[in-house]
């Protein structure tokens, strides 16, 4: 997240929401350090977090406050305050770019089950009082910011490119904390469904469960197979329905996670 907001975004005088969004901005009118303002904002709000939410919500995001916090000061250190091509044609790339690299670092942080503070934090206050999700407290807190941005630089393009990176940002982490190799998931509707899942069963070593249905036009009795496969396995199980039954109904769908015997630990997990 440090080379994110050090090297692509902050150049670009980007403030992408988040603490880091405001202390970018405090930096580029006020020549105050990234690193050291971030965490100046950062513990008011984890203490207001601490009162409100509890003390082991505190406990990790304490951690991450203090570890991006010194990150980002290492990285002023050594990196000085430009674009890494001076061209404007290639400033939305530079952002994406940067997006793509700070969502890496904040899905890496989610997946450990913890938060890198901020607003983060105000969104989840937020979340308690008001009833909305998460994602959208997220996005009304965020969008705050980039509209302050927008006011302290006056450059259109700045929220414009801002939001981009908050977009790239959040997709990237959303795949990063939940799997970047879903499992697929398996429906298939066949009257020769015994065959269809004893292939499964004996030749890919993956487990089947057969569900009792009926067609709500023929009024007939069903058997739907349901599996999760990897998604290098998908084309197999395709070769052997073709073979089998042609006229088999098949549906294929992304599962972000499978838990339990031939996939990930619940231990893992939870």
């Amino acid at each position: 997240m440090a080379v994110g907001y050090v090297i692509f975004v902050s150049p670009l005088k980007l403030a992408p929401g988040g603490v880091y969004g405001i202390a970018i901005i405090l930096h580029h009118h006020f020549n105050f350090p990234i690193g050291l303002s971030g965490i100046c904002l950062d513990l008011p709000l984890l203490l207001i977090g601490t009162l409100i939410l509890g003390a082991k919500f505190g406990a990790k995001t304490l951690l991450g406050i203090i570890s991006l916090s010194a990150s980002i000061t290492l990285m002023e250190y050594l990196y000085k305050y430009e674009p890494l091509i001076d061209d404007p044609s290639t400033f939305f790339v530079q952002a994406v770019f940067g997006g793509v690299i700070i969502g890496i670092g904040l899905g890496l942080i989610f997946k450990t089950k913890a938060t890198s503070g901020g607003t983060d934090i105000i969104a989840t206050i937020l979340k308690r009082y008001t009833h909305l999700s998460l994602g959208y407290s997220l996005i009304i807190v965020d969008s705050i910011v980039v509209l302050v941005a927008l006011i302290a630089f006056n450059d259109w393009s700045i929220p414009l490119y801002s939001w981009a990176v908050i977009y790239v940002a959040s997709t990237i982490a959303d795949k990063i904390a939940k799997g970047l190799n879903p499992t697929q998931t398996l429906l298939i509707i066949s009257d020769k469904y015994d065959e269809i899942s004893k292939k499964i069963i004996a030749d890919m070593e993956r487990g089947a469960t057969l569900i009792n249905a009926q067609g709500a036009f023929s009024g007939d009795d069903k058997k739907i197979i349901f599996t999760n496969i990897s998604i290098r396995e998908v084309a197999t199980v395709r070769r052997y329905i073709r073979h089998i039954d042609p006229l088999a109904f098949v549906t294929v769908i992304d599962a972000n996670e499978v838990i339990g015997d031939g996939f990930k630990s619940i231990h893992e997990r939870y």
